[in-house]
């Protein structure tokens, strides 16, 4: 009697378990903070198509994002902001698979509204006394943000370089800075928070950002599904109407 009691508990407590856990998948995106907006409606999306499967997002420079690849982070799937922290991906190891470009981004200045500095221009960066906040160069708005400038011979000095482009966003829209340079999609989904910019110079700096799975994933179907949702039709109209150009 008794061991059939415990047996009996046993089971039950299996049953339990088994329960709890419900077979959900996981898969973790790490993906540059210009993507926020868009992956995490694109996620919401692959939830619906895939019953099961939950997608969990880290969004943050591209660059630190890559450092904590290379460091052993777990992971599914990588989106970078430029081709450069792709290959420091693909040489740690981390990315064995070809990374497909998705989309572009370029380049725009942001102030608070109504534009109070009176920025009319790239050139109207370099006015004395300006809080001109930037990424810093390792990051890929960064590195857009220094070979925009310099082909334009327009010296700058930032009172802050940040370690992704939202950060950037926030300095602006917390009235903690004039001016930011941003990509077109940051200013786009800030919407009235902020005064847009366009500068012509920008073209001379187009970001492509590729995604690929993570060679070590737990969840490799999954992942694909994920990079397919993106680099397909729904994916592909979802980033356009954000303001991404096309790969």
């Amino acid at each position: 009697m008794a061991a059939t009691a415990v047996l009996g508990a046993g089971l039950l407590s299996g049953c339990g378990s088994s329960s709890d856990s419900s077979d959900t998948k996981t898969i973790t995106v790490f993906a540059a903070a210009s993507l926020k907006q868009v992956f995490t409606q694109l996620g919401t999306k692959y939830e619906s198509a895939h019953p099961g499967t939950k997608v969990t997002f880290s969004f943050a420079g591209s660059s630190d994002l890559v450092a904590q690849l290379n460091q052993g982070a777990p992971a599914d799937v990588f989106a970078s902001a430029d081709q450069a922290n792709m290959d420091k991906a693909v040489k740690g190891g981390r990315i064995t698979d070809k990374p497909q470009t998705f989309a572009t981004n370029v380049l725009t200045i942001v102030t608070p509204p109504g534009n109070p500095a009176h920025i009319g221009s790239l050139a109207d960066l370099s006015k004395s006394g300006l809080r001109l906040v930037v990424c810093a160069p390792q990051v890929p708005c960064g590195s857009a943000t220094k070979k925009v400038t310099s082909g334009a011979g327009v010296s700058i000095s930032p009172v802050s370089e940040e370690s992704s482009v939202t950060d950037v966003l926030a300095k602006v829209t917390s009235g903690q800075a004039d001016a930011g340079l941003v990509y077109v999609t940051d200013a786009a989904g800030a919407g009235t928070k902020v005064t847009t910019v366009n500068f012509p110079e920008s073209a001379t700096a187009v970001n492509t950002y590729p995604i690929a799975t993570v060679a070590d994933s737990k969840n490799a179907a999954a992942a694909e599904d994920f990079v397919t949702l993106v680099t397909g039709p729904d994916g592909q109209q979802a980033l356009q109407q954000a303001g991404f150009g096309r790969p």
